[in-house]
């Protein structure tokens, strides 16, 4: 069987996950004062945290477009490949509707699908179908399947450090956000049903870290040891250096993956994040 795993990258995944031959990511495009890049071939994460940190205005994403789809698709498709695309939350993105308006207009077996997750959430999905990709023993069909069936076991929760872009994007009330920043308050969110949700609080950064970890092992009744892990940051890497610390006092996993948001995700938060996810 050969298959070819496509995600667009409002999937925030591990470098060894990007870098299998057989894992390709399809570029948003970021709008940033006037000028059009395109997520992470423009620019690293890094460099666009530091454009964020400068830029006048709030990063607008695009979605990726119905002829980016559609000329992917059909070069593997040529090639022999069955496709499967996972994509950011069609709440969030159009990106979505343009994969599968393409696929429509497309000879072979293309497989979209929905992960109702942004980030590390929708990374999960990628992980997931990469490791049954390697192990060889299902089809395209049937991987979709084991997606579908993991939904309820995808855990996604994230702090961002700052409420001033998510006031600027109209997510979240002005006064909210000057009370929030003004007396140091974190919002600790997940996503449901495919949109960002507050699910707790925080006073303060050095409770975050621990607060995360406490809070991904309760969503699992405190045992994560048949579990897949994945813990991300920003900019903040002495935030993280916490993180990896809590984890490593209090998580013992099947497997834990490190990797950092990216322009889709912190255009929204703001460079500084933490975020912990989980799945099967």
């Amino acid at each position: 069987m050969k298959i070819k795993l496509i995600c667009d990258s409002m999937c925030d995944i591990p470098e060894e996950i990007v870098n299998k031959e057989f894992v390709e990511m399809i570029p948003l495009t970021i709008n940033i004062d006037g000028k059009e890049y395109k997520d992470g071939v423009d620019f690293t994460k890094e460099q666009f945290y530091d454009i964020l940190k400068k830029c006048d205005n709030l990063p607008k994403t695009s979605q990726v477009t119905y002829v980016d789809f559609k000329n992917i698709f059909e070069k593997y498709t040529k090639e022999g490949y069955d496709v499967i695309c996972i994509t950011g939350s069609s709440k969030a993105s159009g990106t979505f509707q343009s994969a599968n308006l393409a696929k429509a207009d497309v000879e072979g077996n293309i497989y979209i699908f929905d992960s109702l997750f942004l980030s590390l959430g929708s990374g999960q999905y990628v992980i997931k179908a990469s490791h049954l990709i390697e192990e060889g023993n299902l089809n395209a069909s049937e991987i979709i399947q084991e997606l579908e069936n993991m939904r309820k076991d995808v855990n996604l929760l994230f702090v961002p450090f700052t409420l001033e872009y998510l006031k600027q994007s109209g997510r979240l009330p002005s006064v909210v956000s000057f009370v929030g920043n003004m007396l140091s308050i974190k919002p600790i969110c997940t996503m449901e049903d495919g949109k960002n949700k507050i699910v707790s609080k925080v006073r303060g950064t050095k409770q975050i870290a621990s607060k995360l970890v406490d809070m991904i092992l309760e969503l699992n009744d405190g045992n994560v040891e048949d579990k897949i892990i994945t813990i991300g940051y920003g900019s903040n890497e002495d935030d993280f250096k916490r993180l990896q610390e809590e984890v490593s006092k209090k998580i013992n996993a099947k497997k834990i993956y490190i990797t950092r948001g990216g322009s889709c995700i912190c255009s929204h938060t703001g460079p500084e994040i933490l975020a912990i996810s989980s799945s099967y």
